[in-house]
Parts: structure tokens; C-alpha cells; sequence
């Protein structure tokens, strides 16, 4: 249990973000309320967070404004033909999806294809998510009786990125002003599933309070960028504990937005929405706003009316010389698609199509998932995330799956922010997990007849003959990672007298069973260096390294044989 006085939760979204935090004493009366910040703007109405969009001022350096805000005020730039100079970034937390040997100084590029380093900023947007955080608790709390001890924070990853991809976000929350020891990374099903799990019946009537130890259920956390997906059993001692490995893949709401664009260019012509999207960027952004509004309440038997600017209208028959309803009249849109003024009326086989590829991709991994052993009797069906409160997305997955029992909490945007501030508060909730990947480093064994390794990687070194590039597994896919628990130890001694450091690489691999560092699959994933700064005893010296994998993170422990200390080490993903 965290000992801190405040619990301060960051979720870091890839089109919606926001914060919350709740005091020890809350938690321990009422462990679901957590404050959470209300954002002025039009999707105020329909959850408490607001775009992860970020505008930094020409030095690149300094942000402006971030969500609502953003948007707003990089349109006004627009309309005066200022806004070039600018940087104005949109969804771009998806950059590091599925990215492996990320690099610390990797760019990405704004609306207007300006380059600037990820790190800057993920950076200047996890401070802002702070700073406003904190001065909201400022409002509540005498500064003199809350100091930067007093607060544990909690930033939220998806259960699918790579170890890498959480490195990074630790490193920019850090230069944003968080301290190391007071940073904690989180799980967003976990977090997700952890709210949940203790929801009210009352206030829920889809609540999992009811299922008994020995129950297994299935979190589906829809965001807007990925799909994450995490099992959990519940235990004897009422805490939950993985049982299949955490998987999904980017099918995310973006990829409804992204269909809808494409509607719209194939009806207003060649070109047209790249132009609308340039030239008229207040009215996109109100078009894109007013979409996110109307996929929550598209529902799979009904037409929707979507409000549509005359401007966009105009521009098509500016740069084709065609009026949209003449090539509505001549389409495949013919029957289905209304225009009347400035609204379209789409029939639900349209709206369905928005939807296709997303829904396809999803059902189809679940699928696959419940025919697994570990899965196939679960209970019950979690869909948090703001994509899950789309009645489509829902009815998709009950008419597939109508034997199972579907939860959709009233405020499933909000589910995984809110768990992570339980699961800042009480990490331990958590009591196991399922290794994704088989994870060793490259070592050498002396040759023996048995041997079954291909001669290309013999070695000989003093006359000695070696299996080079040998795989050894630390801890291999699938194996149950207990809370607490640490691999076996490895020794490891310097091969020079006055070496001061060991170093070896770290290797990941999907294969339970992997011999080779080289196998097809297998990734140099980081590297470890373990300082050995006392050169007393020569090659003698000894440093034993043991993995621990049970958080969400990777930590290396080291003790040193000789004196018996021991100390954490950091593995380092990125280059």
C-alpha cells in the first residue's frame, strides 16, 4: 500500500487525455472517488477528458496551450495565415506503437509536417497534465501541508506497447518534472479492470462486484489508437491476477475517423478534404469535433444527420467543378447518402462501413482468444475506454459473443484514469501476470558431441571450442510471474582485472523456446551494465544478476558476491 498522501494519475491517451488524483484518506473511505478534471469544450458532454493535442510556439521549446485549447487557438493562427511557424501535433502518441529499437532522439512531424524531437513533446505534454493537476490540488491543500514527497504519481501505458515504449514515456514524465522514485507505470486494462472490480453495484448495475473468487473475465480497452486486452481470474484473497497474456493491436476508434475522412473524399472529389484540411482548419477541426460526438450515438439499425460546413461543399465544386450532390446522385452513394443544405443523411449500411475494418479486426481477435483454454470459460466482458461507448462497437461484440455477460460501465472513458489512481495506491491489487515475450541474453557454452547447434556458431577461444550466440532465457513466454518474485540468479565475473563495469544485451522473442539470439523473431530488445567500480580481486570478482519481471517494468537486480550489497539496475531500451 502507498504511504503518500496524495495519489496523482496521468492517462496519457492518443486522441483524449486527462488527470485525476485522490487523497489517502478518500481512498481508504470510498477507494472509486477520484477527482478528475473537467475540460471546457465540446466533448465536455460526452466525457471528462480533452484532446491530446499540443501547440509548442515557433522555438519549438515552449507550449502554448494543449487540448480544447490547442485546437482553438492554432484555427485563429490558421485564419491569419500565422500559424506556419507553429507546431501543432494531433494523435501523436501512436508514433509509438509496435516501435522497436526506439532511439531517445526520434522526430515526428506536426500538421504541417515541421519536425521535433518525440521526447520534447510527450514532454511538454505530460507537464501540462501535471501542472494543472497540481493546481487544482493547490486549491484544496495549503501548500505548506503537501510537499513534491507527499505525492505518488501513476502515468498510464498500454498493456501491448514494448518495453521500450514505456522507457520512453518514464523518461519524458521525468523530464517533465516528475521524479524517478516517485513515478509509477501502469496498465491501462489493468487499471481499468481494477475500477471496475470495485464499483458499487448501485451505481453500476453491470458491476463485477458479484462474481465470486475463481471467476475469469476479459478486459477490452478501446481507445481511440489501440485495442488493448488483458484476463483476469479473481483470487481467493479478492485481488485479481492475469491468466493470459496482455494483446490487441491499433483498431482503435482512429480507425472510424480515418473512414469517415475517406467518405468525404471519395463524395467532394480528388484533393479536396488535403485542401479543406490546410486552408479551412477551423472548420475541420468543428467537422472532426462533431463526428466524435455523433460515433458515440451511431447506433446499427438508425440513419444518422451529420452537420456537415457549407465550406467544404464550396471547396469541392471550386477545385472539381462538380456540385456534391450531383456526384452523391451518381455514386454507389446513390439512395443512401442525402445532401440537403449543409447535412447529410447516411443510411446505416454507410455508417457500417465507417465501422468495418475496426469492428472486423476486433470480433475476429476474440474469437480466436475465447477458444484458448486459459479463456474460453470466461464469465464476463469488460468494455472500458472512450470507444467502448460506442452502442456500435457494443453491439457488435453482444451479437458475437451473446453467451457472454457484456459490462459497459457508465463511465467508461474514465475507467482506466480512475483505476490508476487505485492502483497507485495499491499496486499489490495486481498479484500476478502473464509474460508476453521469452526474454535472455546471448551467451557461449563449450562444444560437446551432444551439442545439436549448427557449426557456424563454433568458436574457438584458447584452444577451447564454444556454441556461440546461445539463447538464455531468463523467463520464457507465458510462464506466471508472480508478485514478488525474481528469476534465479546469474554470475557474472569481469574478464580483465581492472574492469569497472559488466555489461551484456537483452533479447526478447514471441517463441517459447527460442536457441539461438539469431533465431528469426528474436530482437536485441536492450542492454544491462552493472557498475563494478571497486577493481579490488581481479577477475575474482563476482556480481550475481537476477531479473525481476513481476511489475510493469523490467528491473535487474545485482548483489555483489564479495560484499554482499545489492542494488537495482536499469535496463536501457533505447539507444
Amino acid at each position: 500500500m502507498s504511504t503518500s498522501l496524495l495519489v496523482a494519475a496521468i492517462d496519457f491517451g492518443t486522441t483524449f487525455s486527462s488527470w485525476g488524483f485522490s487523497f489517502k484518506h478518500e481512498f481508504d473511505l470510498e477507494p472509486t472517488k477520484v477527482t478528475a478534471k473537467h475540460w471546457a469544450g465540446l466533448q465536455s458532454a460526452v466525457s471528462l477528458k480533452g484532446p491530446t493535442t499540443i501547440l509548442i510556439k515557433p522555438d519549438g521549446q515552449t507550449i502554448d496551450s494543449f487540448g480544447f485549447d490547442a485546437e482553438t487557438k492554432y484555427a485563429e493562427l490558421a485564419d491569419e495565415q500565422q500559424h506556419k511557424e507553429w507546431y501543432f501535433f494531433k494523435t501523436f502518441k501512436m508514433q509509438l506503437f509496435g516501435k522497436i529499437g526506439l532511439q531517445r532522439d526520434f522526430t515526428i512531424e506536426d500538421a504541417t509536417g515541421k519536425s521535433l524531437q518525440a521526447k520534447n513533446v510527450f514532454s511538454l505534454s505530460i507537464r501540462y497534465l501535471k501542472d494543472d493537476l497540481l493546481d487544482m490540488v493547490k486549491r484544496q491543500v495549503l501548500d505548506e501541508y503537501l510537499t513534491e514527497s507527499d505525492i505518488h504519481w501513476v502515468l498510464t501505458v498500454p498493456a501491448i506497447w514494448n518495453d521500450a515504449a514505456k522507457q520512453f514515456m518514464r523518461e519524458a514524465a521525468e523530464e517533465a518534472g516528475i521524479k524517478k522514485e516517485h513515478l509509477m507505470i501502469a496498465l491501462e486494462p489493468e487499471a481499468a479492470s481494477l475500477y471496475c472490480r470495485l464499483l458499487p453495484t448501485a451505481r453500476n448495475q453491470d458491476s463485477l462486484v458479484k462474481l465470486q473468487p475463481g471467476s475469469k473475465y476479459l478486459i477490452l480497452d478501446a481507445g481511440g489508437g489501440t485495442v488493448d486486452i488483458t484476463v483476469h481470474e479473481i483470487t481467493q484473497h479478492h485481488d485479481l491476477k492475469e491468466i493470459y497474456k496482455a494483446n490487441g493491436g491499433d483498431w482503435g476508434g482512429t480507425n472510424v475517423d480515418q473512414a469517415f475522412e475517406e467518405f468525404l473524399s471519395e463524395i467532394t472529389g480528388t484533393g479536396v478534404m488535403d485542401s479543406f484540411k490546410e486552408k479551412i482548419i477551423e472548420e475541420y477541426l468543428d467537422l472532426m469535433r462533431g463526428f466524435e460526438v455523433k460515433k458515440r450515438e451511431i447506433r446499427a439499425d438508425k440513419q444518422m444527420v451529420m452537420k456537415i460546413p457549407v465550406a467544404l461543399f464550396d471547396l469541392a465544386e471550386e477545385l472539381t467543378g462538380k456540385r456534391v450532390s450531383n456526384t452523391l446522385s451518381n455514386s454507389r452513394y446513390q439512395g443512401k447518402v442525402q445532401l440537403t443544405g449543409d447535412k447529410l443523411k447516411l443510411h446505416p449500411d454507410v455508417l457500417a462501413e465507417f465501422f468495418k475494418h475496426s469492428l472486423q479486426n476486433i470480433t475476429d481477435h476474440l474469437e480466436t482468444l475465447f477458444e484458448k483454454p486459459e479463456v474460453e470459460d470466461c464469465e464476463a466482458l469488460l468494455m472500458v475506454g472512450g470507444y467502448s461507448e460506442s452502442h456500435v462497437l457494443q453491439h457488435s461484440i453482444k451479437n458475437k459473443f451473446p453467451t457472454k455477460k457484456i459490462v459497459v460501465p457508465a463511465d467508461a472513458g474514465l475507467a482506466v484514469l480512475k483505476g490508476a489512481v487505485i492502483f497507485g495506491h495499491n499496486p499489490t491489487l495486481i498479484a500476478q501476470r502473464v509474460c508476453k515475450y521469452t526474454y535472455g541474453n546471448q551467451v557461449a557454452h563449450e562444444y560437446s558431441q551432444s551439442c545439436s547447434h549448427k557449426p557456424s556458431r563454433k568458436l574457438y577461444e584458447n584452444g577451447i571450442c564454444h556454441c556461440n550466440d546461445i539463447f538464455y532465457a531468463h523467463v520464457r513466454a507465458g510462464d506466471v510471474i508472480k508478485l514478488g518474485s525474481e528469476q534465479d540468479e546469474q554470475t557474472f565475473c569481469p574478464i580483465y582485472p581492472l574492469q569497472t563495469s559488466i555489461w551484456f544485451d537483452l533479447y526478447c522473442t514471441e517463441k517459447r523456446y527460442p536457441e539461438l539470439v539469431t533465431d528469426p523473431g528474436c530482437v536485441k530488445l536492450g542492454s544491462v551494465t552493472i557498475p563494478m567500480s571497486d577493481t579490488t580481486g581481479g577477475c575474482t570478482r563476482m556480481v550475481g544478476v537476477s531479473f525481476l519481471f513481476d511489475g510493469t517494468e523490467i528491473e535487474v537486480k545485482a548483489r555483489d558476491v564479495t560484499k554482499g550489497t545489492e542494488r537495482k539496475v536499469t535496463v536501457t531500451f533505447m539507444g
